[in-house]
């Protein structure tokens, strides 16, 4: 199975790994993980907000060693936002759900909310 993480995921995966709940731990090592440009993009604007203390150059560089996959955004990724139902209003998770959408994948997230898009999301 493929699936993509969530940027809450992504930055507990590859520092502080106890933070995953054991459904997500058991998903990611069973799974081709990837990590969306879209999360780093994220990391980057709460970063330098001061909203997020994390180096998203560090994520960026964390992410081939841990055993996980880019995934760049690409215009499809984008355009398949406009299909997406109001479920959610946070640009970065739209993304994400319309890359799992697209690809297809499922997206791996903590955010009960984002389990209201259906089939493309797993909460863990």
């Amino acid at each position: 199975m493929r699936v993509l993480l969530d940027t809450h995921l992504l930055l507990w995966a590859l520092s502080s790994p106890e933070r995953l709940s054991n459904q997500a731990r058991q998903r990611i090592n069973s799974s081709e993980v990837y990590a969306s440009a879209a999360s780093i993009w994220e990391i980057s604007i709460k970063s330098a907000l001061g909203k997020l203390k994390a180096d998203p150059n560090e994520v960026l560089a964390g992410v081939e060693p841990a055993g996980f996959n880019h995934l760049p955004i690409v215009g499809g990724h984008a355009a398949k936002v406009v299909e997406l139902p109001p479920v959610h209003k946070d640009p970065f998770d739209r993304l994400l759900v319309a890359q799992a959408r697209f690809e297809p994948m499922i997206l791996l997230t903590d955010d009960d909310v984002l389990g209201g898009y259906g089939d493309f999301v797993e909460v863990v």
